[in-house]
């Protein structure tokens, strides 16, 4: 059977497995291009293009852009930080280009989970560098161009409308303010490495997430950065790299927020500099830090929703060498 580029087109754009919005995203980028005649498109302008489309997007409907509640796609977290002024326009393309394409440029052709066969039929990507636009593109858009938007941004309404269901338990405009907060008191991601011998002995020397012996350790932020946006000692841990990856930026249970509390007690009972900071940052009396630490849990709950992830099989907290070290008793176990 023979199928024409209306067809092919319709396939990728009606049968993708979206689970964000960037598919419609660039299907309007790539149609307005073609419009203009263009056979190629550069990373800059691809980057500033798509960029644009989110900018007017959210400023218009700010609806839900991907199916997980309590999570921000790249390109909303991107326009947020371009429209509070913390990126310039340059800046914020730079990091589109960069972080923005990694999965829908690779995979716009792709029917479903068929990444062969309708493979490169729009376009050619040199990844990083340029898209070039292939007859199919360029002939629908010049016979269609009206209607062939009309439904791009329907399909993109219509996402934003599945994607704001699984949402329905969740007060987006609330987790927004608290984002925001989180940004404007935020920072771009630190090297943490340096932080693991200082940590590791008021932990007591074992994974935070599993409480056996470290090896292989990854330093991780207990409330999830994409959240907090900063570093700060008091959410640190270390983790088993693969501990580490089970729970990814999930949201943890109430027993290691408890633990979290224990922990920065064992720092605080200490005379190390960072004593003074986390006193600033969380409150001078046991009971003001652990208020303060609870009320960011609460607020990462709001922004992430309450799926929990509650350490790996194994753990149990009532057994935990953590509560049974010489450290953690001085400091009020």
């Amino acid at each position: 059977m023979n199928f024409d580029h209306f067809d092919y087109w319709k396939a990728i754009t009606l049968y993708g497995l979206n689970v964000a919005t960037y598919k419609p995203a660039l299907a309007t980028c790539l149609l307005k291009a073609a419009r203009d005649e263009k056979t190629e498109i550069l990373w800059a302008d691809l980057s500033s293009a798509f960029l644009i489309e989110y900018q007017k997007r959210l400023k218009t409907n700010p609806m839900p852009q991907q199916t997980n509640a309590g999570r921000r796609t790249k390109l909303e977290r991107i326009v947020h930080q371009l429209e509070i002024g913390d990126l310039s326009f340059s800046k914020a393309r730079d990091l589109v280009g960069k972080d923005g394409f990694v999965d829908v440029v690779p995979r716009f052709h792709n029917i479903g989970s068929d990444s062969e066969f309708a493979a490169s039929y729009f376009y050619e990507c040199e990844f990083g560098k340029k898209l070039v636009l292939k007859d199919p593109i360029l002939n629908i858009a010049n016979q269609k161009f009206s209607s062939l938007i009309e439904e791009t941004q329907a399909r993109w309404s219509l996402l934003e409308g599945a994607f704001a269901i699984n949402h329905k338990d969740y007060d987006f405009e609330l987790a927004n303010d608290i984002r925001e907060i989180y940004l404007t008191g935020g920072y771009e991601r630190k090297p943490l490495t340096g932080n693991i011998p200082f940590l590791s002995g008021y932990q007591g020397n074992v994974c935070f997430y599993c409480g056996e012996d470290l090896d292989d350790v990854a330093v991780d932020h207990v409330l999830p950065r994409q959240v907090i946006n900063h570093d700060e000692v008091w959410n640190l841990v270390l983790a088993h790299s693969h501990c580490n990856s089970l729970k990814s930026d999930l949201l943890i249970g109430a027993h290691f927020i408890e633990k979290l509390i224990r922990r920065n007690e064992n720092i605080m009972g200490s005379n190390h500099p960072w004593r003074g900071k986390i006193q600033a940052q969380l409150g001078n009396t046991p009971a003001k830090r652990s208020s303060a630490l609870l009320r960011h849990y609460e607020n990462v709950k709001t922004v992430r929703g309450s799926n929990f992830w509650g350490g790996v099989p194994t753990y149990n907290p009532e057994t935990d060498p953590f509560y049974r070290k010489l450290i953690t008793k001085l400091n009020g176990g």
